[in-house]
């Protein structure tokens, strides 16, 4: 499904720059286990490989099972210092 594969890219894109004109620099992508391997199972469709993903739009996947099918773009240097630097979307919809 190119779609869903567009639309994921997409929204990581959308939340990166929103990050950056907020000032921030996302450098990882913290995906729940429902949302990567809903990733990987799009991206091995398309490509017609069984491999693991390590980056989505060139920022760094971390899984974080809490998250269930949703992700957040991040600026690890930043977050936890106050608010902002994290934004968050849903992926298994």
């Amino acid at each position: 499904m190119r779609g869903d594969l567009i639309r994921v890219l997409s929204s990581v894109e959308e939340k990166a720059n929103e990050l950056k004109l907020d000032g921030y620099e996302p450098d990882v992508v913290l995906l729940g286990r429902e949302a990567y391997e809903f990733i990987r199972e799009q991206i091995n469709e398309e490509f017609g490989d069984e491999e693991e993903v390590f980056e989505l739009s060139g920022l760094k996947i971390r899984m974080l099972d809490e998250l269930g099918g949703d992700a957040v773009v991040i600026d690890s240097k930043a977050l936890g210092l106050g608010l902002g630097g994290a934004k968050r979307f849903r992926v298994v919809l």
